[in-house]
């Protein structure tokens, strides 16, 4: 477990493709379990240890995901995240150009439960959310292009969904339209970044998470980013 920052009340650590951040029916471990051992050792901690989901990410994707270590921080997160007073980057790894090198999109999106997949509509249609993001073409190589997106709202599969209806699947993202899988099973979707204020110290918290290791695309992209300041 990779952990990028932690104090009294946060911990955030490092997702990876495969992680689940909370428990579900594959029974799998999941990434809230996997912290809560690694405070309970480190701190010998006895009996049960406080830990608070305040986001998720799909299990595909990698990136940074954010824990709460106590109550009054969980609560305060919690707020944070659904007035969206934080700023949260992902980083998309696609095939196809995008219409334009950086845009806006407004969208309304249907989540299909069933399915487990999201639909998008320009217009307004029942039981639709509008859902608001923005991109920007940050690096490319001879086949693929780096897109840095930005979410205004938090919705189902948001990005996944938003960037395939433009013509831009995420690269190994097969249910929203990308022709072939990746290796590791996981889709080319990073949480890249966040900064908020803390919610009790009240000091700016800016956080990085660096890409898959293992992956030579990400690297690339990286080296990019790094020569960019990214």
């Amino acid at each position: 477990m990779e952990i990028l920052y932690e104090d009294n009340h946060i911990i955030i650590v490092n997702k990876n493709c495969k992680e689940i951040v909370q428990g579900d029916k594959t029974g799998d471990k999941p990434l809230s379990e996997i912290v809560q051992e690694y405070i309970k050792e480190k701190y010998c901690k006895p009996g049960n240890v406080f830990i608070g989901v305040v986001h998720r990410l799909d299990r595909p994707v990698s990136g940074l995901v954010v824990f709460a270590k106590t109550s009054k921080a969980l609560s305060r997160l919690n707020e944070m995240f659904r007035v969206h007073d934080l700023t949260k980057r992902y980083w998309a790894i696609v095939k196809n150009r995008p219409p334009k090198d950086e845009d806006f999109l407004t969208n309304y999106l249907v989540r299909n439960e069933k399915m487990n997949k999201t639909f998008v509509y320009d217009e307004r249609v029942e039981g639709s959310k509008k859902s608001n993001l923005t991109y920007k073409v940050i690096g490319k190589t001879d086949n693929y292009y780096l897109l840095e997106v930005d979410l205004m709202t938090g919705r189902h599969h948001q990005i996944r969904s938003q960037l395939a209806h433009i013509g831009c699947p995420i690269k190994g993202d097969l249910k929203y339209g990308y022709p072939r899988s990746n290796k590791d099973g996981g889709i080319s979707l990073h949480a890249r970044s966040i900064r908020f204020i803390h919610p009790v110290s009240k000091q700016e918290i800016s956080v990085i998470a660096p890409t898959p290791k293992d992956d030579v695309l990400w690297q690339e992209f990286e080296k990019q980013a790094n020569e960019i300041n990214i």
